[in-house]
């Protein structure tokens, strides 16, 4: 299977379902139809089914798919099989909370290197890891093999980390930082903007009061003006 033959959107959307299918899996669910898959993930069950044949699983007719048998499908063909060796650059609050997260190693992520300029952080340990300085970059993703970086530095220092990252040979980027970024066209570059998500929940909240407030009016009726009786 080659992964140049799965669409972008398709990409998306495989995350998504494996977060589902590992819960579905971890309560004891055994199969799951493409109904139900869609429903949980926000689409409609044909995008389901015409994403999951991009990894050769159909399913069953009247059974549905397997979940252990699609976790594994859809864990490959995202590359969740190897053991990525990856790298944190930037040991603010986030990028501490990053290192001490133990999802990663679950999903094939081995944080395999901390690094800082802060000349107070260099040399403690965190995590497990010694909190080494980003002038080791080069040295470090060759010695560990990093494949991906995730970057957690503030906004001014981002662009200057990240082609730090990309010299050193790391080929693709997690960015947190607010920014957007520069790199090559051989390098894989993602955003984590906490911003704009936060900005989503409060439309999504603003309706939610909006619709209560409505519906409280709608129960209990508006005072207003009476009519002078004739």
């Amino acid at each position: 299977m080659s992964a140049r033959a799965i669409p972008e959107a398709t990409v998306q959307r495989l995350p998504v379902y494996l977060r589902i299918l590992v819960d579905m899996a971890g309560r004891s669910t055994t199969t799951i139809s493409s109904e139900a898959l869609a429903a949980s993930a926000g689409v409609n069950s044909a995008k389901v089914r015409k994403d999951l044949s991009f990894l050769g699983s159909y399913g069953t007719r009247g059974v549905g798919y397997d979940v252990d048998c699609l976790i594994h499908q859809i864990s490959r063909a995202l590359g969740l099989t190897h053991d990525w060796s990856t790298a944190i650059v930037g040991l603010g609050n986030l990028g501490q909370a990053l290192a001490h997260y133990g999802g990663f190693a679950q999903r094939g992520f081995r944080i395999a290197a901390l690094l800082d300029v802060d000349r107070d952080l260099v040399g403690q340990r965190m995590a497990g890891l010694e909190v080494l300085h980003v002038d080791e970059i080069e040295r470090v993703v060759k010695e560990e093999e990093i494949a991906i970086g995730i970057l957690a530095v503030p906004e001014r220092s981002a662009q200057e980390v990240a082609d730090r990252m990309v010299a050193a040979g790391i080929g693709s980027i997690l960015n947190f930082a607010p920014t957007l970024l520069s790199v090559p066209d051989h390098v894989s570059l993602r955003k984590v903007d906490l911003s704009i998500e936060l900005q989503v929940l409060s439309f999504y909240e603003q309706r939610r009061q909006a619709e209560a407030t409505l519906g409280e009016r709608g129960q209990h009726g508006e005072r207003g003006e009476q009519p002078e009786p004739t």
